[in-house]
């Protein structure tokens, strides 16, 4: 079952990838899927961001390169002209290693907002779990609830969600007094009554790694 990683775990994360720590090293270091990592790390830093950051990464193993200095290209790739400035400096460096021009548009905002995937597209485990009050009404929440979600947008902020859990453990830790946890023995229910849970203002469900769209 997948786990969730901590806030702490995020932070280390994001200090490996910025340390210039391979994927494959903080995959194994922190014990979870590249998949996994690659995503967390688009979700801090915007997909844009994070294919400039592992452009510049990959370019320093070809032309080693200094934490400082990495951190000093990091810093200045704000613009295109900063990134063909970052190229030309790597190019330099090492003559003896041509690097590609990165063509990549540079998104300014500071927090990009991360597209939901459509529950037509996620392939969930048979078996999840949810959270109900004692009367089985659905227990919703806001996405701003939802700390690892806080850098979308007001808009999707402001979305009223349901959130599934894939492991009957993690739903008991997060369920309290006047609720209980109730199993979904078949998760393409979602599918099916995704119109109702639209009409009820319902149009994001929460997993423990997808925000997905109904």
């Amino acid at each position: 079952m997948a786990r969730r990683i901590t806030e702490k775990q995020k932070q280390e994360i994001v200090d490996a990838f910025i340390n210039n720590k391979s994927l494959e090293e903080i995959s194994e270091n922190f014990k979870f899927t590249k998949l996994t990592i690659v995503r967390h790390l688009k979700k801090i830093f915007g997909k844009k961001r994070y294919d400039e950051l592992l452009y510049i990464s990959k370019s320093s193993i070809k032309s080693p390169i200094t934490n400082d200095r990495f951190h000093q290209m990091i810093s200045s790739s704000n613009s295109q002209k900063n990134l063909d400035e970052v190229n030309q400096e790597l190019f330099l460096e090492d003559a003896f290693h041509e690097i590609t021009p990165l063509n990549l548009e540079i998104d300014n905002l500071p927090h990009k907002d991360l597209s939901s995937v459509s529950i037509k597209e996620v392939d969930l485990p048979k078996v999840v779990y949810m959270i109900v009050d004692k009367q089985v009404e659905l227990e919703t929440k806001l996405l701003k609830e939802y700390i690892e979600w806080s850098f979308l947008s007001e808009e999707d902020l402001n979305r009223k969600t349901i959130e599934i859990f894939y492991d009957l453990k993690a739903a008991k830790r997060s369920v309290k007094k006047e609720q209980r946890v109730i199993k979904v023995p078949d998760s393409n229910v979602f599918n099916i009554t995704a119109p109702i849970l639209r009409a009820r203002g319902i149009s994001r469900i929460v997993s423990s790694e997808l925000l997905i769209a109904l």
